[in-house]
């Protein structure tokens, strides 16, 4: 296993980052490098705290809410300038990280009895889901029977010459 250089590894994952926003199996083929090795430094990059988005090429998208988080974090204390040169190299406009601030905001927000009602809900649904699951699993059982006694009753017609059929 070949051991990279700190400037090599610093060199790579930077070109995950604007303006370049090469995707890892892009940079692994021009690098000559595996690209479980880009993905491990992508990794260990987001672990010292930078933000590194799965897909920068592919816009907002690629973002997780994750890196969308530490985007707020990282410009919480920024003036307009700042942040404004921020989402250029990131690739992303100040209306999408105000959004994100927002979208951050209301989560913490959230109390726990809001928490609580919409768990409570989501238990409902997954109840309702279930029964409506076996409903129809019993249908589909009702049905199949009722098709095989057609068949059945079709068939012994034919057998014992039932005029009627």
């Amino acid at each position: 296993m070949p051991r990279y250089s700190e400037e090599r590894r610093q060199a790579v994952v930077t070109k995950l980052l604007p303006p370049h926003n090469l995707s890892p199996q892009v940079i692994a083929e021009q690098e000559g490098i595996s690209l479980g090795t880009v993905y491990t430094w992508r990794k260990q990059a987001r672990a010292e705290g930078r933000c590194l988005p799965d897909a920068l090429g592919k816009g907002t998208d690629g973002w997780s809410s994750k890196d969308k988080f530490n985007a707020v974090l990282e410009t919480a204390s920024m003036n307009a300038q700042e942040t404004a040169e921020y989402c250029r190299r990131r690739g992303i406009f100040p209306e999408q990280l105000g959004r994100w601030r927002h979208d951050c905001e209301q989560a913490a927000s959230l109390s726990h009895s809001e928490r609580q009602r919409e768990a409570d809900a989501a238990k409902q649904q997954r109840k309702r889901i279930k029964a409506l699951e076996k409903e129809l699993a019993r249908k589909n059982e009702a049905l199949a029977e009722t098709a095989a006694l057609l068949a059945l009753r079709k068939k012994a017609r034919a057998i014992w010459g039932d005029e009627d059929a």
